[in-house]
């Protein structure tokens, strides 16, 4: 009788698309290269105070805090920590809520929004670049299908979440983790 295959041997699309997924997320998030594109940019930035930069500028306006840290599912007291940093770098400010005057808001400011602007550019040049010759369909595609599992990783976690958030732990994000 012969023995079951290891699921782990079996070549699937998921199988192969992780595969790619894990290298690209390695690749894209080097250390060095991060380094130098912050250096172009003319600012030092984690790549976790990328992601809040990002954030605010598709916030379109000014966010609390809480509700940035719910977008990018982590404390409120990590993007504190952030917003320190990037106001000491005048690339945000905060200023009192309208509503509450308990709270305090945050929006990008004239030169965080050309920072993410240079930054955004020099990604897209190199992802032209690495795409040069696949046609544009294949990167539509390619682009309609990585936001449907973004999606529904981030719909996964914020799920995981509140059943822990209900459950009472309170872990925090690991090392890195933005």
């Amino acid at each position: 009788m012969p023995e079951p295959e290891d699921p782990l041997d079996e070549r699937t699309t998921a199988s192969d698309l992780e595969d790619v997924l894990a290298t690209l997320a390695y690749l894209l998030t080097r250390s060095q290269h991060h380094e130098r594109q912050m250096a172009r940019a003319g600012i030092t930035a984690a790549r976790s105070d990328v992601y809040l930069l990002r954030a605010l500028a598709e916030a379109e306006g000014a966010s609390r805090v809480g509700d940035l840290a719910d977008r990018l599912m982590v404390k409120p007291s990590h993007v504190t920590r952030q917003i320190d940093r990037l106001q000491g770098q005048k690339l945000v400010e905060r200023t009192q809520d309208a509503t509450d005057r308990r709270a305090r808001q945050v929006e990008l400011t004239g030169e965080g929004r050309a920072v993410l602007d240079r930054l955004k550019q020099a990604n897209i040049t190199g992802l032209a670049d690495a795409l040069d010759g696949v046609p544009d369909a294949d990167v539509a595609a390619t682009a309609s299908v990585l936001r449907h599992l973004v999606d529904r990783y981030v719909q996964r976690v914020r799920t995981g979440m509140l059943s822990e958030d209900l459950s009472g732990r309170d872990d925090p994000p690991p090392d890195g983790a933005c």
